[in-house]
């Protein structure tokens, strides 16, 4: 039996897909008589004619990779898209480490290891680029004889 015309006015008037209309197997003789739009809402007032639920997304598989690379799992070469300096901008990596590098200049200077002149001296050098991290730095000054 062709229900087309049933499921598409069906589907009109439960504002949803046609592959979402459901018709009851036991009433298809009913359905095939029901030609007008009158008669397919009496049929739906009739639970003849239903819709479907919505299918969902699961969220399980996300929420488990999600877990994973807390642990920090999943994050291999092969797991990595974009540039370095696109996952971690130069801006953020020249902040964090002459953060690091100031950080170590004021202690030392605090510990009166450094005086005021090495420490400007350093500071101003440490702007310009000179070191690449504390372990460079306090190298530097080892070098140079500047701690004392």
């Amino acid at each position: 039996m062709n229900l087309t015309t049933q499921k598409r006015l069906a589907a009109s008037i439960l504002k949803v897909g046609i592959n979402r209309v459901w018709i009851d197997p036991e009433q298809i003789e009913e359905v095939s008589r029901a030609i007008t739009r009158e008669g397919v809402k009496q049929l739906i007032d009739q639970k003849a004619i239903k819709a479907k639920p919505q299918k969902g997304i699961s969220s399980y598989r996300s929420k488990k990779i999600k877990e994973q690379k807390k642990k920090g799992k999943r994050k291999g070469r092969g797991s990595i898209k974009g540039a370095k300096k696109a996952r971690t901008p130069k801006k953020q990596v020249w902040m964090t480490t002459i953060r690091a590098l100031r950080k170590d200049l004021k202690s030392m200077r605090e510990a009166e290891e450094i005086n005021a002149t090495t420490y400007r001296k350093l500071y101003k050098m440490a702007k310009g680029g000179a070191f690449r991290s504390k372990s460079y730095m306090k190298t530097y000054a080892r070098d140079h004889d500047l701690i004392k």
